[in-house]
């Protein structure tokens, strides 16, 4: 969106209104201030000193991923591409959750590290190490920008302020209650968050379902609608190779290897902003369950938020076709159409609770990263603990400043979900390339897993370039994401396989808990009274969240 257009969706709250939200963000300050009081170590600050109960870090592993890019893209999507949306929820991040908690988890928790990227550090060493680290502090600001533009798209369409004072206070908010509050303040804040967003969101999609006449209303008026083709009602028809008509514009094996493998695999168990949730969980019990919990909430989140993109475009499509609105104005529009006061105020809070969510996390993370990843390993080791606090306070705010600059990258961006696909598809696919053949194979060297993860970068960035300069290569943007990934993975494997046969792997004894196979890592050792239910059982909780995958595509086939 941009300052010409921002008056199309400005929406007229009323007093009820603005004091819904103005105790939605008291509340989050006062939970920051009582965050503070427990936070006395670096470990604290940065992990909430592994204290975590398993439903607690379970719905801020789902609330932190539910920022600009779920709520702005995947309604921006839902608008754009229709039902096809669905796969970035049910092939491209259940499966991967469920691989997260039964098979990587038990590694991360188990050796102990503070970071991914540290994993990275015990399995190949230094210089693997570093190269990861800066990826990653690069690709969360960037991500951590998204979601600060997207906050700015409500904040001026509710003010009317210009883009740039609305980026900056919402910044200066986000940075107060994570300064004060570190991780605990994050988490507990994303999960009074999760239920501020689904409360904002559900009125604003049953509302537009009845405005429409249903949801055969709503297929009626997208078959109406100009630009829309019944594929936009269905998920894997027109995925044939070599007919490919959906309008995703990838077919079914670009779906399932690069969506549903590389992208959703790589984000899903190797993306720190992610995975920090379940390392501050109290034991291993609780850490595997993290994300088999979150699974669950998100498995429903597509009728909350794609559903008000496939309205949005049933109703105002024709303001999409002419440049009047973009798709990531989706929801703002909807919000703006059909909520009365009061109801408005409840929806806008849930946007601007998605918003802080997703940026906190990324925050977070990168303050964690940067602190004991960069600075204690290489550039102020051995220092007091208190150190290391004061820096990762500085390190938020760094951070935060680093954001604003790039929520200006994205807003050039006319959908954000295709930005982010693309970030993820030059720093997360390879990252899980390397992660999964260390994990398999002994032999792999530390200088293979450098070497792999380069080049596993540079592929899906020749392929971008590639698509930039011509763009009938591939079916849309969101299809050179997938085929990026893909290439990206098979970079990995090539260098890494070609690099191993000629160095130096390390000994078995340094690959305890690290590698498949060597050393054992006890995942029950640590249970408490209660986590040996059967009910918890993380191979339960996992059977049936991919159970009920296959159960939601039937619909929609």
């Amino acid at each position: 969106m941009t300052l010409a257009d921002a008056s199309s969706i400005r929406l007229s709250l009323t007093w009820v209104d603005y004091l819904l939200l103005i105790i939605y963000f008291a509340t989050v300050l006062g939970i920051g201030i009582m965050a503070k009081r427990r936070v006395k170590t670096s470990m604290d600050f940065f992990l909430s000193g592994r204290s975590m109960p398993a439903w607690i870090t379970g719905l801020a592993f789902v609330s932190a991923n539910l920022g600009a890019t779920e709520i702005l893209g995947m309604a921006a999507n839902g608008a754009q591409i229709g039902m096809s949306t669905l796969h970035y929820y049910i092939v491209g991040a259940v499966p991967a959750m469920v691989f997260l908690g039964l098979v990587m988890m038990p590694f991360y928790y188990g050796s102990k590290v503070r970071s991914v990227p540290q994993f990275m550090l015990k399995r190949f060493g230094k210089p693997a190490h570093v190269v990861n680290s800066i990826a990653f502090a690069v690709s969360n600001v960037l991500i951590a920008g998204i979601n600060l533009y997207a906050m700015s798209i409500v904040i001026e369409a509710m003010l009317g302020w210009p883009e740039w004072i609305a980026i900056i206070v919402s910044a200066g908010f986000v940075l107060l209650y994570i300064t004060i509050g570190g991780l605990s303040s994050a988490i507990y804040n994303e999960v009074m968050q999760f239920f501020v967003i689904v409360a904002g969101l559900v009125p604003l999609t049953v509302v537009g379902l009845h405005r429409v006449g249903g949801w055969g209303g709503l297929k009626e008026a997208l078959l109406n609608t100009e630009g829309v083709s019944r594929l936009q009602l269905s998920t894997w028809q027109g995925t044939g190779i070599g007919d490919v008509t959906n309008p995703i514009g990838a077919n079914w094996l670009a779906i399932v290897l690069g969506l549903g493998f590389v992208l959703s695999f790589g984000y899903w168990t190797t993306n720190f902003t992610e995975v920090q949730r379940a390392f501050s969980a109290k034991n291993m019990s609780a850490a595997r369950r993290t994300p088999l919990i979150g699974a669950f909430p998100k498995l429903f989140i597509p009728f909350i938020v794609v559903v008000p993109g496939l309205i949005a475009a049933a109703t105002v499509g024709n303001q999409f076709a002419d440049g009047t609105l973009t798709y990531n104005d989706a929801i703002p529009k909807l919000i703006q159409m059909y909520l009365p006061s009061g109801v408005l105020g409840v929806a806008v809070t849930g946007l601007m609770a998605s918003f802080m969510a997703g940026m906190a996390a990324n925050v977070s993370s990168f303050n964690t990263v940067f602190t004991y990843d960069i600075w204690q390993e290489y550039i102020k080791p051995n220092m007091p603990d208190a150190h290391y606090l004061r820096t990762g306070r500085w390190v938020t705010a760094i951070g935060v400043v680093v954001g604003i600059g790039a929520a200006f990258l994205a807003s050039q961006f006319g959908n954000i979900m295709t930005y982010m696909q693309t970030l993820f598809s030059f720093f997360n696919a390879p990252l899980f390339g390397v992660f999964i053949l260390g994990l398999l194979w002994k032999r792999m060297t530390p200088a293979a897993g450098l070497w792999g993860y380069i080049a596993g970068i540079i592929a899906p960035t020749v392929v971008w370039i590639a698509y930039l300069r011509d763009e009938s290569l591939f079916g849309s943007a969101t299809a050179e994401t997938m085929y990026g990934a893909i290439y990206s993975f098979l970079a990995v494997m090539v260098v890494s396989v070609a690099v191993t046969l000629f160095t130096k792997p390390k000994p078995l004894a340094e690959l305890k808990g690290l590698v498949y196979g060597v050393g054992t890592i006890d995942v029950k050792g640590d249970v408490v009274a209660g986590d040996a239910a059967w009910y918890r059982s993380p191979a339960l909780l996992g059977t049936v969240a991919l159970a009920l995958c296959v159960v939601l595509y039937l619909p929609f086939l």
